[in-house]
């Protein structure tokens, strides 16, 4: 968790995934399963927290309360882009990617 915590820590508000998680009611793992949905969806045609809530089965609401959290819609752009750093719209490889070099698998 330690890397979405840095990257929310970087818009400020000393926002991090427990904290977030305790603010929305969700799990610390369902958070970073809806951030990293919603930077995926961020850049597709539709509605993003529709498709964060359809890809991860967690509740519209709860996806919606998150984006609120997080600073908006406005936002996401820039999760998005910290998250997928190859830009092919697939932040999952690319967390996986950076979890890796941090446990020196790479």
């Amino acid at each position: 968790m330690s890397i979405l915590d840095n990257l929310l820590g970087q818009f400020g508000g000393g926002t991090d995934v427990a904290n977030l998680a305790a603010k929305v009611g969700l799990s610390p793992e369902h958070v970073q399963q809806a951030v990293a949905a919603l930077a995926k969806f961020h850049p597709m045609q539709g509605d993003t927290a529709e498709g964060a809530a359809a890809a991860t089965g967690l509740p519209l609401d709860k996806v919606q309360e998150l984006i609120g959290h997080i600073g908006g819609e406005g936002s996401l752009a820039n999760y998005a882009s910290m998250l997928d750093k190859d830009g092919d719209g697939n932040p999952l490889n690319d967390i996986a990617g950076m979890a890796a070099g941090f446990f020196g698998k790479k």
